[in-house]
This record gives C-alpha cells, structure tokens and sequence, in this order.
C-alpha cells in the first residue's frame, strides 16, 4: 500500500506526526507534500524538527493568495504528483484550503479520500473552515471523527455510516507524545514568567484580526486583563501586519504586562500553554487541547465546532463580547469559577493507531 498525505499549515503538521510515525510502523509506503500554505520556512522547519516530521517529498510552493486561488493552485500541482506517485489513499487533515484543495485532486483522478477530522460543524457559513469541511466530507471515502457530534453531523448531512470512523483526536496523540518533552522547554525562563502568574494569547482568524473595529475590540479586553495579570502572545504573522495598518501598535507598547514574542516552535508552545492560569484563543485545536490539559481557555468566538470540549473540558464559549470576555477572564483569574474537566472519549494518544489499521483493513 502507498499513502500520499498533504499539510499545509502548522495545525496540520501537528495532525499529521503521528500518523506517519505509524505509517512508518506498519512498513507503508508514505509520500508527504506540503503545500506552502504557510509559508515561513523557518517557522515550518522548526516545527517539523519538534515534531520529528520528515522533510516533505514535495513542496507545493503555493504560499500567499485568496482562498479560490490557493485551492486552484494546490489543484494544479498536486494533480501531477498523484499522477506519478498512484497513492492507494490520499489523506487529508483538518479544515484549510490545503485540505479541500487536496481532497478534490484525489478525488478528480479517482483516488480514495481519507479525511482526519471529519464531521467538525459550527454552523456559521461566514467561516472559510465551514466550507472546507463541508465540501472535503462530501467526496471523502474514509471520515474520521474526533467526537460523536461529527458522526451526528455527518448522519444528518446524508453520508453513509459505512464511511464513517469514530477513532479520536490525532492532535491529543501528538500532545501526550510530546507533553514530557515540553516540560524541558526554557520559555518560561526566556520570559520570565512563572507557573499559572500568566495567561496565554493566541490570535489569528480574519474575523477578530482583519477589520480594525474588530482588533480594538480585541486590545480593550488585553488592555483589563494585562492589568491583573501578565499576558505572553505569541504574535501570528497576519495578527502583526494588521497591528501595524491598524495604527495599533501605539496601544499595544503601552501595556506594561503584555509579553509579545515572534510564532513559537510546538515544544516551546506547548509548555507555554500548559502552564497558563489561562488561555485566550480563536483557534480550534487550541480548545481541544486545553481540555486535556486541563487549564481554562476562553474561546474568542461566538461558536464552535468542537462542542465536546465545552461540554466535558475547559473551553469557555463566551462570544466577543468584550466586557463579556473581561468579566468571564477576571472570574478564571481570582478562581472564582470551577471548571468540570473530563478527557473526551478516545482523546488517549491512539487515534492515529486506529486510523491506520482502518485503512489497511478496507
């Protein structure tokens, strides 16, 4: 058997290590492309180093661009290397442009469709993810669940049960594979915080970053909350270009207790996050995450398409609110509210093994 996966972002190499370590057990054959989604190399070779992700056997190239013209992109070159390489299964991971664009090449020239993370629903169409998701389920051969509210979804939405996988979560393997390694990590020294003295931030989605009413909204709860207690954000690339149009920087220097530092490796990251008194975030895999981790996260959103880690985990949905978010952090802060943390079912560290065997069975 010959396995061609795709990657195109840092989530999705994180969702992508363990299965080729098991790729790798099971003596198959395994073609690994990267898109260039994102494209700081320094930033992807970093990851990849923590990761032990060997380098890819291609590099797309495709970098920066709208969403249309990126999928298009990755569709061009793709389509050669499937031609060439006639993988059995073409595995896609998570919600990018990277994985639609992917999962409809494979599909156009009749190779199988495994998509790790299926099912994933926020019900907000106004989220480029949402379209992703819906539209790499739909041609997908093999969908594999985190949560049973994706088997919900993927049942409502007509897809038959045959193709559907409940196997776990890829990025909690990664986690439980790496969380001794990161304990190592120096970053808390290199910033000089302490254990649960600060919070973490992470911001990067369009709609919290991309307009400026928005991103204000943002800095006034930075602005209370650095106030109280000490904030370590590591800056995404779009975050800090914006900040910058925005005329936001004059703000941002003012506040004596936010720690901003350039995009940080996994290890680094991770110890950075399972130290936190509490996490700020809008990203998706950061609330599962947290979870097991079991530190508080406010989710920077008014939805999400990981429900279970509202329900069983840590995750706050608050909306942006801002006096809403500075209200809900200032009662994580003072411990004034008891958060019920339970480890989603199969979120174990052997969603990969599941995967894999799957796939060699059908």
């Amino acid at each position: 058997m010959k396995i061609l996966s795709v990657v195109g972002t840092r989530p999705n190499f994180m969702k992508i290590a363990p299965l080729v370590k098991e790729f790798r057990r099971n003596s198959i054959g395994h073609v690994l492309v990267h898109t260039g989604q994102h494209y700081d190399k320094g930033m992807y070779k970093l990851f990849f180093d923590d990761l032990k992700i060997p380098k890819p056997d291609f590099d797309l190239g495709v970098g920066s661009g709208t969403r249309d013209e990126q999928i298009k992109s990755i569709k061009a070159k793709l389509e050669p290397i499937i031609k060439k390489e006639r993988p059995d299964v073409v595995v896609v991971v998570g919600d990018v442009n990277s994985t639609l664009g992917a999962a409809q090449a494979a599909n156009k020239l009749g190779i199988k469709v495994a998509h790790v993370e299926a099912g994933l629903r926020s019900f907000d169409n106004t989220m480029p993810e949402e379209f992703n998701r819906i539209e790499t389920d739909k041609i997908s051969d093999f969908l594999f669940t985190t949560e049973k509210s994706g088997n919900v979804n993927l049942k409502k939405e007509g897809i038959s049960k045959d193709k559907v996988f409940f196997v776990g979560n890829v990025m909690i393997d990664t986690l439980l594979s790496h969380k001794e390694k990161a304990e190592q990590s120096k970053i808390l020294e290199k910033l000089n915080l302490g254990k649960r003295d600060y919070c973490t931030l992470t911001l990067h989605r369009p709609s919290n970053v991309d307009n400026k009413d928005d991103f204000a909204n943002i800095i006034y709860i930075l602005e209370k909350i650095q106030e109280k207690i000490k904030i370590a954000f590591p800056v995404h690339p779009r975050a800090r270009k914006n900040m910058q149009s925005f005329n936001l920087n004059d703000k941002i220097k003012r506040m004596k207790n936010l720690i901003m530092t350039e995009p940080l490796g996994y290890l680094d990251f991770l110890c950075l996050m399972a130290n936190s008194k509490l996490v700020i975030t809008d990203s998706g895999g950061i609330q599962e995450e947290t979870t097991v981790l079991g530190v508080p996260c406010i989710t920077l959103r008014k939805n999400t398409e990981r429900p279970v880690t509202v329900e069983q985990g840590t995750n706050l949905l608050v909306s942006t609110d801002k006096e809403k978010v500075v209200s809900k952090a200032m009662e994580v802060i003072g411990d004034k509210i008891e958060l019920k943390s339970r480890i989603p079912e199969l979120w174990d560290g052997k969603a990969a093994e599941r995967i894999v065997k799957i796939i060699l069975n059908n």
